[in-house]
């Protein structure tokens, strides 16, 4: 991150960096294959900072809507002191074959970590839910997620408030939705939306 700071992420070659941590370029290279694999050494910390600051959030609080809102404000508040650099990771990892794309399997670990937390939100919390969308809904709400985090990359306001408030407006519609899911004219579409889920859902 100092390199980043100084020359920018493009410049910050492995050398560079081997040589600020004091090893050797082969020894940077047996833990990290590329640069990109040491970002994603970034990120899975990162997640581990999220998942102990949301765990706080979480603790004491059984209403889904103050759930969801504290781990989304979590990330947020864990991530901010990268948002500088958060284009330039966020350009390499929108590349589809880019091992930091969320969706590779390079990232399949934090992944999960991150959508077995929202199983958290759910699970502790007091919303009621037809069976399969309960299954679902934590994929659904890592995937909301990730649309908060592109807002956040490209929001420039004070720290990052514009974010907060799109985190603060979007859940209490959230919630509201998701409790309509159990009025009976509801239902049939809920079936058919997770039915769309479950088709699009990549099998490996």
């Amino acid at each position: 991150m100092q390199l980043f700071r100084l020359n920018g992420y493009e410049k910050a070659t492995m050398r560079a960096i081997a040589d600020r941590a004091g090893v050797s370029i082969g020894n940077a290279y047996y833990y990290f294959s590329s640069k990109e694999h040491l970002i994603q050494a970034y990120y899975d910390q990162i997640n581990v900072e999220h998942a102990a600051a949301a765990t706080e959030a979480l603790t004491g609080t059984t209403t889904f809507d103050e759930r969801l809102t504290g781990v989304l404000m979590a990330w947020i508040d864990v991530a901010e002191p990268y948002h500088e650099f958060a284009g330039k990771f966020f350009k390499t990892a929108a590349e589809p074959t880019s091992p930091l794309s969320p969706f590779s399997k390079d990232s399949e670990a934090t992944r999960l970590a991150s959508i077995g937390l929202f199983r958290d939100v759910v699970e502790g919390s007091d919303i009621k839910l037809a069976k399969a969308l309960r299954e679902e809904l934590p994929e659904l709400l890592w995937l909301t997620q990730m649309g908060v985090v592109l807002f956040w990359v490209h929001d420039s306001s004070e720290g990052q408030e514009r974010s907060r408030q799109l985190v603060r407006q979007a859940v209490p519609i959230i919630d509201r939705a998701l409790r309509l899911t159990r009025l009976p004219g509801v239902r049939g579409l809920v079936d058919d939306v997770i039915g769309l889920v479950r088709t699009l859902k990549p099998t490996s």
